[in-house]
Parts: C-alpha cells; sequence; structure tokens
C-alpha cells in the first residue's frame, strides 16, 4: 500500500500528487503505441509508425524519469505499489514497454544495437521483477482475498515474459555463432510465458464464474486476457519464422505451429466475450467512461492481435486471414487517438490545477 507520509508530502500540489500515486503500470502507453506502430509497419503505413515511433521514445523517456523521481522522492510510495498483491505486477509494463520498444527499433528504425541493448535491458527488469514480486506475494504473512487482489493485470507478467522472447527472436540471426542459443532462450521464454498463462487464467476464471462481478471490477486491464495470447502467438511465429537452420527449433516446428495455432484461437475466442461485458459494463449498468491509465491496457491487446493475425497470416502462408488485421488495425488506431486524446487533457488539467 502506499505511504501515507508520501502522499501527505504531496498534497499541495495535484501535480505532485499525481506523480506520488502514479500508476506502475503506465508503461502500457508505450506497450499500446509501440504495437500499434508495429502493425502501422505491417499494414504499409510507415509514416504513421515512425510518427508513433517518436513519440515512444518521448513518452518511454518521461516514464522513466518520472518512475525515477518518485522513487527518490516517494519511495515509501513505489515500494508500497511493488509489495501489494494487486498494484506490483503493474510494473511488468515496464519490462513490456522496453522490448517492444525495441522491437520498434529492430524493425521500423532498423536500429539493432539500440534493439539489443533494450532486450538486455528488458530481461533484466524480467528477472528481477518476476522473483521479486512472486516471491513477496508468496512469503507474506497476510494476503488479500483473492477477489479482491485478481484483476487481468496479472496476466501482464505473461506479456512481459512474451515480450522478451519476440525480441528475441527478432535479435537471434544477428548474434551469429551466437543464434541457437538465442533462440532457446527465447523458446524457454515462450513456453514458460504459456505456462504462467495458464496458471493465472484458471483463477481468473474462476473469478469470472464462482466469486461476484460488480461493472468497476471489470476494468480495462481484463483486456490482457486476449493480449496474453496475441502476445504469446507473436511469439510463436517468430519461432517458426527462424526456425530454418537451427538443430532444435527445425525439429519443434510442427509442435510451434500447433501450439502458435492454440494461442491464437484463444485469444480470438477471448473478443467476443470481452466486447460483451464491456456493453454490459458501460451500457447495461451505466458504469462512466472516462480516461484512465487502465485504458491502455485495453489498446495493447487490440494493436498485438492486429500484428500477431497479420505476421501468422503471412509466415504460416493463410491469405483468407487478411480481413482480420485490416480491420482489427483501424480500430486499435482509433481507440489509441482516443485514449491519446483522453491523457492529454489529463495532463493540461493537472497543470492548469498545480
Amino acid at each position: 500500500m502506499r505511504s501515507t507520509t508520501d502522499l501527505s508530502d504531496a498534497s499541495n500540489s495535484p501535480f505532485k500528487r499525481s506523480i506520488a500515486k502514479l500508476s506502475p503500470a503506465y508503461f502500457a502507453l508505450v506497450m499500446a503505441t509501440g504495437i500499434v506502430s508495429i502493425a502501422s509497419q505491417a499494414m504499409g503505413y510507415s509514416s504513421v509508425a515512425w510518427t508513433l515511433l517518436c513519440i515512444n521514445v518521448a513518452a518511454y523517456s518521461i516514464l522513466w524519469a518520472l518512475n525515477i523521481f518518485r522513487a527518490l522522492a516517494y519511495p515509501s510510495s513505489l515500494l508500497g505499489d511493488l509489495l501489494n498483491h494487486r498494484q506490483g505486477v503493474g510494473f511488468f509494463t515496464a519490462v513490456a514497454a522496453t522490448c517492444v520498444l525495441g522491437s520498434q527499433f529492430q524493425l521500423i528504425a532498423e536500429l539493432r544495437s539500440v534493439a539489443v541493448l533494450l532486450w538486455w535491458l528488458g530481461g533484466a527488469l524480467w528477472f528481477v521483477l518476476t522473483y521479486t514480486i512472486f516471491t513477496s506475494n508468496v512469503i507474506r504473512e497476510t494476503k488479500p482475498p483473492l477477489a479482491e487482489a485478481l484483476h487481468g493485470g496479472w496476466l501482464i507478467s505473461v506479456v512481459a515474459t512474451q515480450s522478451v522472447s519476440v525480441l528475441g527472436a527478432l535479435l537471434a540471426e544477428g548474434f551469429g555463432v551466437y543464434r541457437e542459443e538465442t533462440l532457446f532462450f527465447a523458446l524457454t521464454m515462450w513456453l514458460g510465458g504459456g505456462m504462467l498463462y495458464i496458471w493465472i487464467i484458471s483463477l481468473i476464471f474462476y473469478r469470472y464464474a464462482f466469486l461476484p462481478m460488480s461493472a468497476s471490477d471489470l476494468s480495462p486491464p481484463y483486456w490482457i486476457n486476449m493480449g496474453a495470447m496475441a502476445i504469446s502467438t507473436l511469439a510463436g511465429v517468430n519461432l517458426v519464422a527462424a526456425a530454418d537452420g537451427t538443430v532444435l527449433l527445425s525439429e519443434l516446428v510442427p509442435f510451434l505451429k500447433g501450439f502458435t495455432l492454440f494461442f491464437w484461437a484463444t485469444a480470438t475466442w477471448w473478443i467476443p466475450m470481452l466486447v460483451t461485458l464491456g456493453v454490459w459494463r458501460h451500457i447495461y449498468r451505466r458504469y462512466p467512461l472516462a480516461y484512465d491509465p487502465q485504458y491502455w491496457g485495453l489498446v495493447f491487446p487490440l494493436g498485438m492481435y492486429t500484428t500477431c493475425t497479420y505476421r501468422m497470416m503471412t509466415v504460416f502462408d493463410l491469405p483468407f486471414l487478411k480481413l482480420i488485421p485490416s480491420g482489427f488495425y483501424w480500430i486499435a488506431l482509433t481507440v489509441w487517438c482516443i485514449t491519446f486524446v483522453g491523457m492529454l487533457r489529463r495532463i493540461i488539467s493537472l497543470t492548469r490545477s498545480s
């Protein structure tokens, strides 16, 4: 939980108070912007891809500056979030954001050295956060009820794991004699991320089916139910694409294709369910629709589903899927624009209040 001392120190300024309470999951902004940028490049809109890349570099830099400032000025608040069952998993967005930005540099800017640096940083963050957050959750003596602590944002841990695999597979060719080792590492991350999804989604499905759900409980991070499977699909496709000439992956291609299609089918299954729940939340239950940083957790799955479907269509030679990425791209871009405008309005409002 957040320190009351830290928050009282920031109480004189709405802007400082916002930094003290900065959502650990705000790096989802970079995740969402990055994947829509990559989707734009794949769909042939390079100018949009480059524009979003520039925005993402700025957003990534600003978010790191704000988080470093928060760590120095309000350390108890940040540590409280890190060790909190509900808030802690939001820090995994920093891992995914780092690797998605690295993928942008590799695929759009073609700056491999920057992409490699970001991959190493993403991998280091993944290791530290995984074994800090999950260990603290295990050893804590007093734990919250599952209904209070569990939400779709827990699956960001899966997204973070798969993002390391995605970027590793993209970069493997350039590592020369270490290509096999890099692809083996990417494969183990992909498989580990898939198992982690099974563990967490089982609890989420139990939460859905057997515990009370209010409109406020169905927050946008539940779209990560789909997004985690979409990025797992992309990671699998990248491994298949990199399999030629390798000792291990070339023998596993049927297995890789089968599980990749399994992940894509699961992601597809979630979409009507999540849309229906969104209609129930905002139309039937009339839950207010206003900007919240959590909405970046909705944009990312839409962009990732576009990208993974397009990539699977090309690598697996499935041209009949073409209509899906063509339609989802415009949905993802539109939702990104709406969310970005909402964020700008919130920043302007906070600035005027300071």
